[in-house]
């Protein structure tokens, strides 16, 4: 899929986490001035998507915050908040039913972490430049390490589905081999995440 005005691109933000290093409740913890999950919003908006999908576990001051924040933006109309019934499974539940709620119509998918707040604003077009036919998925890479978010393109969706507990994107990714493709970066917001208390500072 070459990039062009008919692409069509949404994005999940994963945000239904129970922050068990942190010591509870993280995202709407003030980091830089605003809660934590404002970055990981603004890159997703900021990325070529129609629509932005925020997976939660249920959080309405989390889900509240999140709409007055696209509100902020002008873009209440393209957030929608989805709730994981079995968010409490991990991360490939989460991912599954933010993949679930993406239109059937979708060409790929933007997976951003609600811990991540410093993903450059402008890397999402880099991704989308790089899904080309032959490629199924896109991530960032900084010293060899992945990075996120990770673009997901369409022939990946099925895989995507069917995760569950705690098992990630990871083993989708392992098996793409020359399908996955890189792009280099030398930006750190690629792999920051919050995990514990100090890393806010």
């Amino acid at each position: 899929m070459a990039e062009s005005k008919s692409t069509r691109c949404d994005a999940v933000v994963l945000a239904a986490g129970a922050g068990r290093r942190f010591g509870g409740r993280k995202l709407l913890a003030p980091f830089e001035g605003r809660p934590l999950a404002a970055g990981a919003l603004d890159a997703a908006f900021a990325a070529p998507v129609r629509r932005v999908l925020l997976v939660t576990d249920g959080d309405r001051e989390l889900a509240a915050f999140a709409r007055e924040h696209a509100r902020a933006l002008g873009r209440d109309d393209d957030l929608q908040v989805v709730v994981a019934a079995d968010a409490a499974e991990g991360m490939g539940a989460s991912l599954r039913a933010g993949i679930e709620a993406v239109p059937p119509d979708a060409d790929g998918v933007f997976v951003f972490l609600g811990d991540m707040p410093c993903v450059p604003p402008g890397l999402a077009r880099d991704l989308v430049r790089a899904l080309v036919p032959g490629v199924d998925a896109v991530a960032p890479r900084l010293a060899g390490r992945r990075g996120h978010p990770v673009l997901f393109g369409r022939d990946c969706f099925r895989a995507l589905r069917a995760l569950g507990g705690d098992v990630g994107a990871r083993e989708v990714l392992a098996v793409l081999g020359d399908r996955l493709a890189w792009v280099d970066t030398f930006h750190a917001g690629v792999l920051f995440d919050v995990d514990r208390p100090e890393d806010l500072a």
